[in-house]
């Protein structure tokens, strides 16, 4: 166990830098060393709560949140990421999907941003339209949706990145609420009671590590940094899920 919470502290540390949670390295790790998969969900959820909470404040504190565009898209999401919590998965169809929409994810991080950030692409007016289904999708495998979220928007040019990481922490830690409560719902007090359980010492590590990972994004990082770090995160845990299988 001490392994594994330093393992979640680093990720904490690694996702928090570029506005995300870490629910989907959560669950990888967390399939990795056998954990029931039924319950994966509901210790990522709770692990992106943790994280994002402090990174939400943080941002926010810096003034960087765009808070009408944001609220927006996560008001959007938040009932969809319900109903995915509560939507049933079998185990293989939960690990492909996570995997395969993460790997894609990364992929599209990598594509170059045409023109300047200040002046959105003409189809960035649809992004709303696009927040229900990724809270869905988040809702049934059991993350915040920042991950799915983020890439779309920067490929938009919704706005800067610090922006557009500080926005992802939003809509992650709403959607980690409301996908929890779905996942609670499904799954009974004796999986919540198992979860529990295994994932005290995990909250700790991820608490401590996200604190560190948004005050890097703040002070430190360059934007760029943040957007290929996000690429490569996201890159190595989809690809992990998919030949773990």
């Amino acid at each position: 166990m001490a392994s594994l919470a330093l393992a979640f502290l680093i990720v904490a540390l690694l996702y928090a830098s570029v506005g995300f949670g870490g629910g989907s390295t959560y669950n990888a790790m967390l399939a990795l060393s056998g954990v029931d998969y039924r319950i994966l969900p509901l210790i990522a959820l709770v692990c992106n709560i943790v994280v994002v909470a402090g990174s939400t404040v943080r941002f926010a504190r810096a003034g960087v949140t765009p808070w009408r565009g944001a609220l927006l898209l996560t008001v959007i999401a938040a009932p969809a990421a319900f109903l995915g919590g509560l939507t049933p998965i079998g185990e293989s169809a939960f690990l492909a999907l996570l995997g395969a929409a993460l790997l894609l994810t990364a992929l599209t991080m990598l594509l170059p941003v045409v023109g300047n950030e200040g002046e959105p692409a003409g189809w960035s007016r649809f992004m709303p339209f696009m927040a229900a289904p990724l809270g869905y999708l988040a809702g049934i495998v059991g993350i915040g949706g920042g991950i799915f979220l983020a890439p779309l928007l920067h490929l938009a040019r919704w706005n800067s990145a610090r922006a557009v990481a500080a926005t992802a922490s939003l809509f992650i830690l709403v959607n980690s609420m409301f996908g929890l409560a779905g996942q609670v719902l499904k799954g009974g007090e004796g999986r919540f009671a198992a979860a529990v359980d295994i994932g005290l010492p995990l909250l700790v590590a991820v608490a401590i590590g996200g604190q560190i990972g948004s005050l890097l994004a703040l002070k430190y990082l360059p934007q760029r940094w943040i957007r290929w770090g996000t690429a490569a995160l996201t890159a190595w845990v989809g690809l992990r899920l998919l030949t773990g299988m």
